[in-house]
């Protein structure tokens, strides 16, 4: 069976449970796992769809995930297409041979979390979902109808999963989920507990974080050396009255507080975050807003997506921003972006950084910025390297 990936790390955690848990598919066998968060992601899955079918005109294809959970009858018509399954049903081996070739259950309060797993196939880094599901109402995101109300794993369960990682070799861990911030068992208490009872846990990641849900407890956290200095913020825009729009919980002031409270406990952090460009009303000065966001919290690692109507939400029903503009603000803000990310690069120089090696000749450092190198063979160590030079996304590190 082979597992085709899109999406957030939640998804591909879950790939990994399917993997372990349906091992007893055919070798022709095809699932793809689909992501919905874009109507761009949706036509990418749908392509690929085509694709796989035209290069293995005998393989049976399954598609499931958050496109499937929201649209089935529409995956169902595609004639490369033999199964089609919900969120739910992705993760219960009784789905794959059930008579129904379409099984998606509504997702109608809360979904449950995967089970622990005994493998993960990067060799690198692993990701454990700790939560998913969100109570939250953006005006843009359809991600609750496919994936209902926030739920989590048990934080001994969580301890229990990264402790197997840990025994598989793993030295980083990344906290996934929908809304990591909103774990139903307490955010900065879980990871306390990790620290606390994981000693070999050597770098501990978490996916994309709300600014509205980090508190003081959370702050004080990150003078932790096991932490790593580098979190991703789901910030979305940078102008109060789009935010608001947008039914985020957060302001623009809120974000550049947040980032200098961090820099304060932990001065060589840096941060990523989320932009959605060109969303319903936005203006050209309310999107300048955002351009000098970035400039005054110093985030250097951007994630820029022009705003995609999803049907169904409350954003779809608003006055929109000609495509053109939306796609040409996200230009804009990816180069500044480039911008950031290679002021950052030149402030590494002359430093000696951790890398995590993720394959022969790269790896990441604390900062989440890639390292470039002549170390061969050794993906999944923890190497010291003093930083040299430059390229174009990232730096250059040596022995």
């Amino acid at each position: 069976m082979q597992v085709i990936t899109f999406g957030c790390r939640l998804n591909i955690f879950e790939s990994e449970v399917i993997k372990e848990r349906m091992h007893f598919l055919k070798e022709n066998v095809i699932l793809i796992n689909t992501c919905a968060v874009t109507g761009e992601a949706e036509r990418q899955c749908r392509q690929t769809i085509r694709k796989l079918k035209k290069e293995n005109p005998m393989a049976y294809i399954i598609v499931a995930g958050c496109a499937a959970q929201l649209h089935p009858e529409e995956y169902a018509r595609m004639p490369e297409v033999d199964r089609v399954l919900g969120n739910r049903e992705k993760l219960d081996p009784a789905s794959f041979s059930a008579p129904q070739p379409v099984l998606v259950s509504p997702i109608e309060t809360t979904l449950p979390t995967p089970p622990l797993i005994e493998r993960f196939d990067d060799k690198t880094k692993a990701f454990l979902q700790i939560q998913q599901g969100c109570d939250h109402a953006c005006t843009f995101c359809i991600v609750q109808q496919a994936r209902g109300k926030n739920t989590g794993l048990p934080p001994e369960k969580v301890v229990e999963q990264a402790r197997r990682f840990l025994n598989l070799g793993f030295q980083e861990i990344i906290l996934t989920g929908v809304d990591v911030t909103a774990y139903p068992f307490g955010f900065s208490s879980l990871i306390k507990r990790l620290l606390t009872e994981l000693p070999d846990l050597k770098r501990l990641r978490f996916g994309s974080l709300d600014p509205a849900a980090l508190d003081n407890d959370f702050i004080n956290l990150m003078s932790h050396e096991r932490l790593m200095p580098h979190l991703h913020l789901s910030i979305q825009a940078g102008d109060n009255l789009i935010l608001k729009r947008m039914g985020r919980r957060h302001t623009r002031e809120d974000v550049i507080q947040l980032t200098q409270q961090i820099r304060a406990i932990r001065p060589e952090t840096t941060f990523g975050a989320d932009f959605i460009t060109g969303f319903p009303t936005e203006t050209e000065e309310q999107f300048e807003n955002t351009l000098r966001l970035v400039e005054q919290a110093n985030l250097t690692h951007l994630h820029v997506f022009p705003f995609s109507a999803r049907s169904g939400t409350p954003a779809a029903k608003m006055p929109m921003v000609a495509v053109p503009i939306r796609k040409e603000r996200a230009k804009r803000l990816r180069e500044l972006g480039q911008k950031q990310h290679q002021k950052l690069c030149q402030s590494l120089q002359n430093k000696t950084l951790q890398v995590l090696l993720e394959k022969s000749g790269v790896g990441f450092c604390e900062n989440y910025v890639k390292v470039y190198t002549d170390i061969l063979n050794k993906e999944g160590e923890i190497v010291s390297l003093l930083i040299k030079g430059m390229k174009s996304d990232g730096v250059v590190g040596h022995t």
